[in-house]
């Protein structure tokens, strides 16, 4: 635990797990800082607790290190485990935090099983819940990450949506209290980091790349590496692209172990350029620079949006369906012929709405939070 904190208004319990989570909560924990800087009367102190949900040193704490996140006050060490095993284990261990900390809010990002976890021990101790990322839908349920999404929106006070469609979302679901339209947090990230990556990434000298002469890959979905076909056909489709230019993937810890099970991960090394998984500043630059992006991951495809990159999304659907919308992303499933044609003919739009807000949703989102002590103060008894 880090040292005791002046007297607060707001004690916040933040839950972090996964890679995406790290940039997120970086963002607000830093708009908590200059919110208390600006005003110390209605100051928020926030306790972070990290699931372990990625553990080793270059899914986790690269990303605390290159982020400027303090260390957590609590890391539970769960680690790789089933889903249901996971869940319960962080749920047992978050429960244990919030009776010692009593928290008067608990945040949440995102749909991972730290996200839910999170959310549910909240919940069944009466501590709000504020989720930032709420409302978004694949309608694939299917998808873990459907499913701890819509339980945790369900589960939430406070609503924090990225984009008009998350809104629209929650309420043909019912969801209509304590919504929030912030705009998108990793945009505040993407505008705030894009300068450090360039002045401090040499990834793209030390990978022998040249800007936009190569395709940025990247693949960890359950759908995709526990189903044999479907990676197969990625695969196939990944390794035709790099007939004609060069096909760069930071391999998932899950990703390598589904290849070697197929025995893929000889065949995949022969035609693609296969590299550790990156801190966020030399992933930031590979994203910048990238001719092409194909991913499954939410976030890769934001941030494909935010640095101008055509993207092809290795799914049959999206949460993101504004930057399909806007023509810089294209559904390409796990078919391997769509994925080398779409590659090969896949131009920039003309055009490049603004789909994420201006920069200022972790802003957005403490001020919010910080209203909330207002709120209840004024609804506390006297004496």
């Amino acid at each position: 635990m880090r040292g005791s904190s002046p007297q607060v208004g707001l004690r916040l319990l933040t839950v972090v797990g996964a890679r995406p989570q790290f940039i997120k909560a970086a963002t607000v924990s830093r708009a908590i800082r200059e919110h208390n800087i600006a005003h110390p009367e209605r100051s928020v102190r926030e306790v972070l607790l990290h699931t372990g949900q990625h553990y080793d040193e270059n899914m986790s704490q690269v990303f605390f290190d290159e982020l400027e996140i303090p260390q957590p006050d609590y890391n539970l060490g769960v680690g790789s485990l089933s889903h249901g095993a996971q869940t319960g284990r962080m749920l047992e261990h978050t429960e244990e935090v919030l009776l010692k900390e009593k928290p008067d809010w608990v945040l949440v990002y995102g749909d991972t099983n730290s996200t839910l976890a999170g959310a549910l021990a909240a919940a069944k101790l009466h501590i709000p819940v504020a989720h930032v990322e709420a409302g978004l839908r694949s309608f694939n349920h299917r998808m873990p990450e459907e499913i701890n999404r819509v339980l945790t929106d369900h589960l939430s006070t406070l609503l924090f949506c990225p984009t008009q469609t998350a809104v629209d979302n929650l309420a043909r679901e019912g969801v209509l209290k304590g919504v929030e339209l912030v705009g998108d947090v990793m945009y505040d990230a993407a505008l705030y980091y894009a300068a450090k990556a360039e002045a401090h990434s040499s990834i793209l000298d030390r990978l022998g790349l040249c800007s936009k002469g190569y395709m940025l890959a990247t693949l960890h979905r359950a759908e995709n590496t526990d189903d044999p076909f479907r990676l197969r056909a990625i695969v196939e489709g990944l390794g035709a692209v790099a007939q004609h230019m060069p096909v760069v993937i930071p391999l998932h810890p899950r990703t390598r172990a589904a290849l070697e099970r197929e025995g893929l991960l000889a065949r995949i090394t022969e035609t693609c350029q296969l590299i550790q998984p990156l801190g966020y500043l030399d992933m930031v630059l590979l994203e910048k620079n990238a001719r092409l992006i194909a991913t499954d991951s939410g976030g890769v495809q934001k941030e494909a949006y935010f640095y101008g990159v055509p993207c092809m999304t290795l799914r049959e659907e999206t949460e993101w369906v504004e930057t399909v919308e806007a023509g810089w992303n294209v559904l390409v499933g796990a078919d391997s012929e769509r994925i080398a044609s779409v590659a090969l003919s896949f131009d920039a739009p003309a055009t490049h709405p603004t789909l994420y807000g201006d920069g200022s949703a972790a802003k957005r989102c403490v001020a919010i939070l910080a209203n909330v002590i207002d709120e209840n103060s004024r609804h506390k008894p006297s004496g």
